[in-house]
């Protein structure tokens, strides 16, 4: 297979979908050729020389386009499409939300690395949970950078400082590594979800778990949500609201992570829960890509409502982009594993298999899902 690395060209995107770490992997025994657009690893600190020292050869747009197989970042843009290679295979975060259409009529066999079922065997190629990793960490970051106050208690002759308060909505991958970073500031934490059973990994990093006391039907519900959160009840969105404004009014820093798969980021910070907190309180909201779990958000700008900072990061893995690029690129390598017989390297694309049969959304430019 010839392999093509694109550099990626949405605005603020740093990442690249290969390193020469994956690089290597691919070319050891002459099985597979790997061609990488010039500078696509510029963003992540990843030379040219680099690439070609792990046996890649560079090259320009067509010639990245014109390859076998396409590992990219994120979906083709408008400009990018004409590009594709009928019978192509496209692999990348291609926004399900957007639909694929446009996509399947470019004639290419298309698989989108958000639809990857959450089990087991897959764990090694979830780059939902990979990114969620760094951009957790890194909110809280920029929380402490937009905070106007110390994070952790300080004890000093001129008095005592107190520690911040950082309240965390949400606690799949991206919360549970907020909870941690800012524990390891030295913040006093509290995590909001509406799993109950992820109780015990809150409670294990240091925080404490506040939660809307569920009925046994909300409870079925979200046993049979496959590990992702899902839409709940009007009533138990009104008992969620009361119980977040509470805590939120308490709190000094808000993370919030709360997504749906293929819906609307829920509301979670209404406009006057936003109104009372405390001056020079900071929310990072997380979900803004999706509408964002507060209403005031604006992405990628920084909004001040009444003396509350609103931070609405879009693409917090890309300011990291060397790691996340690492993390990446290893995810898309052991997928390609389902499709790259191990002996003979020859696309082996086996519709069976539960990974591939989730993740595949057009063949050969047929569509298998809207």
């Amino acid at each position: 297979m010839r392999i093509g690395i694109p550099a990626e060209v949405c605005p603020g995107e740093t990442r690249v979908a290969a390193t020469p770490e994956t690089v290597k992997k691919f070319t050891t025994g002459g099985r597979h050729t790997v061609i990488v657009e010039t500078k696509a690893g510029a963003g992540a600190s990843i030379p040219d020389e680099s690439f070609t020292a792990a046996g890649a050869s560079i090259g320009c747009a067509a010639d990245v386009y014109g390859a076998d197989m396409v590992l990219k970042v994120r979906r083709p843009t408008d400009a990018e499409l004409p590009s594709l290679r009928d019978g192509s295979i496209l692999i990348a975060l291609l926004s399900p939300h957007e639909g694929f259409d446009a996509i399947a009529k470019t004639g290419v066999t298309a698989f989108a690395m958000e639809l990857l079922p959450r089990i087991t065997r897959a764990q090694n190629m979830d780059v939902l949970s990979s990114q969620a990793n760094i951009a957790g960490y890194k909110a809280v970051l920029v929380a402490a950078y937009e905070y106007g106050r110390f994070m952790p208690m300080l004890m000093t002759a001129a008095g005592t400082v107190k520690a911040a308060r950082v309240l965390v909505l949400g606690a799949g991958v991206a919360g549970l590594q907020a909870i941690a970073t800012a524990k390891r500031l030295g913040a006093v934490i509290e995590a909001f979800d509406v799993r109950p059973a992820v109780k015990d990994q809150v409670e294990s990093l240091g925080a404490k778990f506040v939660e809307v006391t569920l009925s046994d039907e909300e409870k079925k519900a979200q046993e049979s949500a496959g590990g992702y959160a899902r839409e709940m009840s009007d009533d138990y969105k009104r008992r969620q609201a009361a119980l977040i404004s509470e805590r939120a009014k308490a709190a000094d820093i808000v993370i919030t992570t709360a997504l749906i798969p293929g819906r609307p980021a829920p509301v979670l910070l209404t406009a006057d829960t936003v109104a009372a907190m405390k001056p020079g309180s900071v929310i990072v909201d997380m979900a803004v890509t999706q509408g964002g779990n507060c209403p005031l958000s604006k992405q990628d700008v920084v909004v001040d409502h009444r003396g509350v900072k609103i931070v609405a990061p879009s693409n917090l893995p890309a300011t990291l982009a060397a790691d996340s690029s690492a993390l990446y690129a290893r995810n898309l390598l052991n997928f390609t594993t389902l499709l790259l017989d191990p002996k003979t390297g020859e696309l082996t694309l086996n519709r069976e298999d539960e990974i591939l049969a989730a993740t595949l959304v057009c063949i050969d430019g047929a569509p298998v899902r809207s």
